[in-house]
């Protein structure tokens, strides 16, 4: 109640002078004939009263505007009559500007905090707008009086604008139609009516001028956007619409797209079509994760009433296996099957001359637009003794053919967690160095804690906590609790995340911006600072995912054939992400963590994977799903899956977050029985118990009761 009194006070204070104002009928004063009528008068005290006269004027004028009383106009006029053009544009401009600053902060001080808190997801871009070009939106709108100012001063209080820069812009902005009031009063024994002062060649000239600033801000773009071309020669005539650097997802989903619409697009890679996700990545890793599935499946047999079953493998041939699969995808990605698309493929390395030009093979190829799409690779941090070892990452540990005894994975992220337990099921002896204090860190903590239980049940020594400080020959030397822990090993992983492949094809000699992360800058059209020049994937992130890559690749595609007519933001507000272990976590939209660091607001439903029947016929009762909604709602506002099968259950929330239903949704859509996906439904019911009327039951009871006869 305390938090809330001064705004009561406040409200209270405003409620009371808006009534005695109305009880009085002081805005009857507040009119043309009134003015003409006494202006006389009010000349003659001005002429007797000067100091007394302008500072009552302004108290006035303050309060009128302070309160969004009809009759500033009336005041505006009054102020030309009495004083003149000059002392009563002064007067007028800085007198409405403070009342119009004093109802953006009243507005801001009651209103701002709930509806801000109430529609926080649904504010955020306009939000994120007002901060990037607040103050050219607010000049525009004061140049333009078919715009209620009193409307726009208690719009602009609910938004982040600085209040300095309310009042500056406005004091300027509204300067122009002062000057054109003030004057209409100095000459109001002409005037009429009020429409006589704003005649419709003079409302256009309003709307034009409101309509300047919009036309100056794309002059200013494209003014911005040619300084970097400064001294770059054009060609005349181009040889593609676009060329893609990068064979990945990004790369072959941007050529894809620009075939399928006619243009004429090159993909230039120099190494595997299909990038990591199908050499290194993807691909390899599920490949290496089924077989290990099945080895773990045998090794539990017993729980499915098997007494044993038989095990030999040859890791040389799983290893293969897994080539085998590279190979039989490889044709989805191929040059052959690109060309027959209408890509221009080039195998070889891509060196970008020019915004517009890009030799590959000693061939200058030039063209309107560029994607780079040259995706990223392990970071291999600067530990002591790491360059005197051969490690293992990401890219070399599909040629390893014997099973190493003791593998040591450093990292706690989605790929150490999905090799460590690999490797673990084929019988190496494996631990996971993290500095952290818990693996998978994004995630919420009980998803950490319920993967760190199947992890150890697999044999998995979970070092968390522990800093890597030195590696010997067949020794990590690590730091926990300030004292020094040797780790022997006979392989070591090195899975600490990924870093943008931004060196090698040019970008240097451009200047193009690079983000302090070592990512590519891009704006939300996935623009760099060369409007021409596109970005898209691991590159440039957020997100370092093949689905992801491939979403931002529609973008660079689209915005950079057809941007001229139309362009379109980047969206990320449905990404899901899946770290395939056993059991999966997947996760799309904002968990526990990510809203409590947002200040978003949410309501949590959970629900026990270990009560759904297929889960205990299949005997993988275990995990769970938890759902965020927004308070109030069934609206969902993120979703996290922890079980077998949780990449393939997450499809569900993903749909109904994209094109939004929520879980009254869900619940309401038949489920087949017995299946994983009814884990949606149960926790959708949850939900639906948690929130049910008791007061409308209690009187359904006694209705019962009563056709009972008892």
């Amino acid at each position: 109640m305390k938090k809330h009194l001064p705004k009561f006070i406040l409200i209270l204070l405003l409620v009371t002078i808006i009534f005695f104002i109305r009880k009085y009928q002081l805005t009857d004063y507040l009119t043309l004939d009134y003015l003409k009528t006494n202006q006389d008068r009010f000349v003659q005290y001005y002429q007797e009263n000067k100091p007394q006269t302008i500072f009552s004027f302004l108290g006035i004028y303050v309060l009128a505007t302070a309160l969004s009383l009809p009759g500033a106009t009336i005041l505006t006029l009054a102020a030309g009559a009495l004083f003149g053009l000059v002392t009563g544009t002064i007067i007028v401009s800085f007198a409405s500007t403070i009342g119009a600053t004093l109802a953006f902060l009243a507005a801001r001080f009651i209103l701002k905090e709930s509806i801000q808190n109430k529609f926080s997801e649904k504010l955020k871009t306009i939000n994120n707008g007002i901060q990037k070009d607040g103050a050219f939106y607010l000049f525009t709108l004061r140049l333009i009086p078919i715009f209620p100012f009193f409307l726009i001063n208690l719009v602009m209080g609910l938004t982040p604008i600085k209040t300095i820069t309310f009042f500056f812009v406005s004091q300027v902005g509204m300067l122009l139609g002062t000057i054109v009031y003030v004057n209409a009063g100095s000459q109001l024994a002409q005037i009429e009516s009020l429409s006589g002062i704003l005649s419709p060649g003079l409302i256009g000239s309003f709307v034009l001028l409101g309509i300047l600033p919009f036309i100056g801000k794309k002059l200013v773009q494209y003014l911005k956007a040619n300084k970097v071309y400064k001294g770059l020669k054009r060609p005349k005539k181009y040889d593609y619409n676009m060329i893609a650097i990068g064979g990945g997802s990004a790369g072959l989903v941007t050529s894809y797209i620009g075939a399928t619409v006619n243009a004429k697009v090159a993909l230039i890679e120099k190494h595997a079509m299909g990038g990591d996700c199908l050499n290194t990545g993807c691909v390899p890793s599920k490949a290496l994760i089924k077989s290990a599935k099945v080895l773990s499946l045998a090794k539990n047999s017993k729980k499915y009433g098997i007494d044993s079953v038989e095990m030999k493998f040859n890791f040389s041939e799983v290893m293969e296996r897994v080539q085998n699969v590279i190979k039989k995808i490889e044709p989805h990605d191929s040059v052959e099957r690109y060309t027959k698309l209408g890509v221009d493929c080039y195998v070889g390395k891509a060196t970008i001359l020019s915004p517009w030009e890009v030799e590959v093979n000693g061939e200058v190829l030039t063209t309107r637009n560029i994607t780079i799409a040259t995706g990223a690779s392990p970071l291999v941090p600067p530990i002591p003794g790491l360059d005197k070892i051969d490690y293992l990452v990401s890219d070399n540990l599909w040629d390893i053919r014997e099973l190493p005894k003791r593998f040591l994975v450093l990292g706690g992220g989605p790929i150490g967690l999905e090799m460590a337990q690999s490797f673990a099921r084929f019988g190496s002896e494996v631990s996971i160095v993290e500095m952290g204090e818990r693996i998978l860190s994004i995630e919420d903590e009980d998803v950490s804690a319920e993967l760190t239980k199947k992890l150890e049940a697999d044999g998995i020594k979970v070092l968390t906590g522990h800093r890597a400080k030195e590696f010997k020959e067949g020794i990590l030397v690590a730091e926990h609790n300030g004292k020094d822990v040797e780790l022997p090993f006979d392989k070591v992983l090195i899975a600490v995340g990924r870093k943008a492949n931004i060196k090698g094809f040019g970008l240097e000699n451009l200047n193009v911006e690079i983000r302090k992360n070592g990512t590519i800058e891009a704006n939300d059209y996935l623009q760099t600072n060369y409007p021409n020049i596109f970005v898209c994937g691991d590159v440039t992130g957020p997100f370092q995912l093949t689905h992801t890559a491939a979403h931002q690749a529609w973008f660079c595609a689209v915005n950079g054939l057809f941007g001229k007519f139309k362009k379109f933001k980047v969206d990320y507000s449905v990404i899901p992400w899946c770290t395939y272990t056993d059991p999966e976590v997947a996760t799309v939209g904002l968990n526990e963590k990510m809203a409590k660091a947002k200040g978003i607001s949410y309501e949590v439903t959970k629900y026990g994977i270990d009560d759904l029947d297929r889960a205990i016929a299949d005997s993988e009762d275990f995990g769970f799903v938890k759902v965020l909604t927004k308070p109030g709602t069934d609206k969902i506002i993120g979703a996290t899956i922890v079980g077998q099968h949780a990449s393939d259950l997450l499809l569900e929330f993903t749909a109904a977050m994209k094109h939004g239903f929520g879980l009254n949704g869900i619940l309401g859509t038949i489920h087949p029985y017995p299946t994983m996906g009814e884990a949606n439904k149960y926790l959708s019911g949850n939900w639906k118990k948690e929130r049910k009327p008791e007061g409308l039951l209690k009187v359904v009871k006694k209705f019962h009761k009563w056709q009972r006869g008892s």
